[in-house]
């Protein structure tokens, strides 16, 4: 059984990630949810900021994620809600976004429009969805981007200590500011 409550707070984690919208707009429609699907889809289009698609490998996610299909998708769940024309304006729109090579299944998914026919939904393959290979998780380190830290400016002449605690006491008389300094 699917839920969208995973894909909920991937979401809230990084609200840009049109790949967590377009597999929570999935969820949705399975769920008969077709209001919500359809802001997903929505908004899945919107984070793909007019590229073509996203590729996902750099956080372990081995899919691309076309515009053509998350239109595609946008026109399924607006067949369910029986609004047809909007479906149909929405393919024509992922034929200008559609590879080459893709032509025959949105040609496909016109007729079925146009003989008032549902559409079968794109989705990111089962097993897919963010699980990076064994050896690349085996081979993280940790990584210092800081380094040692060192002391760049004390109020402390001569000061030599290098790292970071809380505030040291101070020695009677060892560190009185001149006049033009209190000034």
């Amino acid at each position: 059984c699917f839920s969208p409550q995973a894909f909920d707070e991937t979401v809230a984690k990084d609200n840009s990630l049109a790949v967590g919208y377009f597999q929570r707009g999935f969820v949705h429609l399975q769920l008969e949810m077709y209001e919500d699907a359809l802001s997903d889809y929505h908004m899945a289009f919107s984070h793909l900021r007019q590229n073509p698609f996203i590729d996902y490998k750099q956080l372990g996610l081995r899919h691309i994620l076309y515009a053509w299909e998350v239109l595609y998708s946008t026109a399924a769940v607006q067949c369910h809600l029986q609004q047809w024309q909007e479906a149909r304006a929405t393919l024509e729109k992922a034929v200008v976004w559609r590879p080459e090579r893709r032509t025959a299944i949105l040609d496909l998914a016109l007729e079925r429009v146009q003989d008032r026919l549902f559409l079968e939904p794109m989705q990111v393959p089962l097993g897919e969805l963010f699980r990076p290979r064994k050896k690349e998780v085996e081979q993280l380190d940790s990584k210092d981007f800081l380094g040692k830290p060192k002391v760049i400016s004390s109020i402390i002449p001569n000061d030599e200590y290098i790292g970071f605690e809380p505030l040291r006491p101070q020695k009677q008389g060892f560190y009185e500011p001149s006049a033009e300094a209190l000034r």
